[in-house]
């Protein structure tokens, strides 16, 4: 079986995250870029279900710019075998990174793709519930446990209150969540390795597909500063400063 794992390029998560002057957007210019986290976590699932020998190959896919290899070779010094990476300088919406990865993971005869439940960036959630529906495959979402044997793959997914078990025949598309596993440590010598794996260039244009943007952004700015909260001496004074101060109730 064939593991797609598609990766993110973000801002990394221990960056403190700036609106452009402009407004359009988030500052990325000279800004540490890393892996989404969730889907590190993803790569980590994928190269362990390889190490167990439910899985004969990892092959990560990103969705950007030239810079985006360097989360492929990343990807691949975690474990993956080869990359590919989709080139294009546009931000495409989840809509047009599903319709992206469903070409790949055709093309690729992928048997169980493995991602991150969402990226940190927009907080979407909604690429990998789009690529199943798509590709018409069953999807285990927010997993915190997979096991794959006998042509299916059992998804404990963390619901409301719970945890909820899922089995799902294969292929499939599953999102991972944080408590699913730890990922390893990427070596100096891993990395040096990482270099003469395969990372294969694909231009956008050439697939064919529809990537045309449906959202408009038409402003980005900072939250409004939390204002100065006030102390009350009874149960009654809030309540009144409720009604007539804030007008909540």
């Amino acid at each position: 079986m064939k593991v797609l794992v598609p990766v993110k390029r973000v801002v990394d998560y221990n960056v403190k995250v700036r609106v452009a002057a402009d407004g359009s957007g988030v500052e990325t210019q000279g800004v540490k870029m890393s892996m989404n986290p969730f889907d590190e976590i993803a790569v980590e699932e994928a190269v362990r279900l390889r190490e167990k020998g439910a899985a004969k190959e990892v092959v990560a896919v990103t969705i950007g710019a030239q810079a985006a290899q360097d989360v492929l070779r990343m990807a691949m010094a975690m474990g993956a075998d080869r990359a590919i990476l989709v080139r294009t300088d546009d931000t495409l919406e989840p809509r047009a990174v599903a319709n992206v990865l469903k070409a790949i993971a055709t093309r690729e005869e992928a048997g169980l793709i493995c991602m991150g439940k969402q990226a940190i960036d927009d907080d979407m959630n909604a690429t990998g519930q789009i690529l199943a529906a798509k590709l018409g495959w069953p999807q285990g979402t927010f997993a915190s446990a997979v096991t794959v044997a006998d042509g299916r793959v059992e998804v404990a997914r963390e619901i409301d209150g719970g945890t909820e078990v899922v089995s799902l025949t294969l292929p499939a598309v599953i999102t991972a969540d944080l408590r699913l596993n730890e990922p390893r440590y990427a070596s100096l010598p891993n990395i040096m390795k990482a270099r003469k794996k395969p990372l294969e260039t694909i231009e956008i244009d050439s697939l064919g597909i529809d990537t045309a943007s449906r959202l408009t952004v038409v402003s980005v700015a900072e939250p409004s500063e939390r204002k100065e909260g006030v102390k009350v001496n009874s149960a009654a004074e809030l309540v009144e400063k409720l009604k007539t101060e804030a007008k909540v109730i």
